[in-house]
């Protein structure tokens, strides 16, 4: 490709963009007309086609000893430890109230997952303890998919080993880079050794699926240093690879300003440790799997992705659908595919709700039939890099309207009926999606929203 053609992609498309694990995206929500009630109604109707298909959990831990300053998620930076145990209490004091709105004896639950925040913050008794007051009244479906992210660096033969004693067989390890200057910088610290100790023990105990969250466009991060980060985590042989872009909000994380923007590989430099990363991982035997998802042929992911059912959601991509997700800890997002709902950010006001038998969830969305048709598009060309428009009129031709650049690009095609991404669109698929995001076009933000597409 020439220079001057690249410039011009990057300098057009590389712009700012949401994720795209839910849509409308949360800054798009109509918050105004929604209420608890709407949700509550949402979650009874929406549970009477899961069982069949089991519902998701998604359980945010939010408490970190340190800041990792790259990071975007919501966290608590304590070294107190006795926060441990009154969370655990408040996270199953909410899922008791959401017990209350399903008539079942026994809750089915396909997938349950521990986030954060640093969920082996939390000691190993205290994780049994929360994973098994939720299962109190629950079943784990069969061929269900239970599965936690971890520090290497405080992740102990314990915590393995009580995890998968509660049926889990999926572990995700941060590790983001390798190199000790960029580690200084995002202060995130852990060794080699302490991966390859939290690998040998997760074999030897038995997980089925170790995934590694890397991370491209880090301050100070040169293509060298990224490929040696490759390279040794290569040697360790995972299953799946997360290749996430940074995300840089100093806006919203305040953190982000340890680093300056002069810091950060940008443009075309950040392009090419996209580029390079993706080779050497797929050159090494991972098929790539939606955006920034790579895993070998025999783990579920890669098999959900040629089967043509990968799912995409607030957990990311997933190997499996299911009708609802429900989200517990401060601020979660649930999701009944009809209706979102966000749990409150602060600890404060998160335990003040539950205490009062309150869901503490503080913001949420109805979605219309518009909404509904786009979420599908949106999801089709994030999991299967393509969809077919079947809305006819107003909507389908604005849509094709934001496309025409894509299309004159080469970046999508389309057939009169089915648009799909190419694989030079691959690295931009984040603005792809946004030229079917009516709710974005609609209402611009005066302030930053969104990190880069790139």
């Amino acid at each position: 490709m020439k220079k001057n053609k690249l410039d011009e992609w990057i300098k057009r498309y590389g712009i700012a963009a949401p994720r795209y694990t839910s849509y409308p995206t949360v800054p798009h929500w109509d918050t105004q007309t929604w209420d608890a009630s709407q949700w509550r109604a949402h979650v009874r109707e929406r549970f009477g086609h899961t069982m069949g298909q089991g519902i998701s959990l998604y359980v945010h831990l939010p408490f970190c000893e340190t800041l990792c300053t790259y990071c975007g998620c919501n966290t608590s930076i304590t070294k107190n430890h006795g926060v441990e145990a009154p969370y655990v209490d408040t996270v199953l004091a909410e899922w008791k109230l959401y017990r209350r709105l399903f008539p079942a004896a026994s809750v089915p639950v396909s997938e349950l997952h521990l986030g954060g925040g640093t969920p082996t913050f939390f000691a190993p008794e205290q994780l049994g303890r929360l994973v098994a007051g939720l299962m109190d009244g629950a079943h784990q479906v069969a061929g269900g998919a239970f599965s936690f992210e971890a520090h290497p660096a405080n992740t102990t033969a314990g915590h393995l080993q009580v995890l998968f004693d509660a049926g889990f067989r999926r572990l995700s390890l941060g590790i983001q880079d390798f190199n000790p200057e960029v580690q200084r910088l995002i202060n995130r610290r852990q060794t080699e050794a302490d991966v390859l100790r939290v690998m040998a023990d997760a074999r030897r105990i038995g997980y089925t699926s170790v995934n590694f969250d890397l991370i491209y466009g880090l301050p100070s991060q040169t293509p060298a240093r990224l490929l040696s980060t490759v390279e040794k985590a290569l040697v360790m042989k995972p299953d799946r690879i997360s290749f996430y872009s940074y995300a840089h909000v100093p806006w919203m994380k305040p953190g982000q300003r340890r680093y300056t923007e002069a810091d950060l590989p940008k443009g075309r430099d950040k392009l090419l440790l996209y580029q390079l990363g993706k080779a050497r991982i797929t050159q090494a035997g991972y098929q790539e799997v939606g955006m920034d998802h790579f895993a070998l042929p025999h783990d579920a992911l890669c098999e959900a992705a040629k089967g043509g059912w990968l799912h995409r959601n607030f957990m990311g991509y997933t190997d499996r659908y299911t009708p609802l997700l429900i989200g517990l800890g401060v601020s979660s997002i649930s999701d009944s595919w009809t209706a979102f709902a966000q749990n409150a950010k602060s600890l404060e006001a998160y335990r003040a709700m539950v205490d009062a038998g309150q869901l503490p969830v503080c913001k949420g969305h109805v979605l219309s039939g518009a909404d509904l048709a786009v979420r599908q598009y949106i999801l089709d060309m994030m999991c299967r890099g393509g969809t077919v428009l079947k809305v006819p009129g107003e909507q389908s031709s604005a849509i094709l309207h934001r496309l025409a650049p894509l299309l004159d690009d080469g970046l999508v095609t389309w057939d009169g009926a089915r648009v799909r991404v190419t694989s030079q669109g691959k690295a931009f698929l984040r603005t792809v999606c946004m030229a079917f995001d009516e709710r974005l076009h609609e209402k611009q933000h005066a302030q930053p929203t969104f990190s880069n597409a790139l």
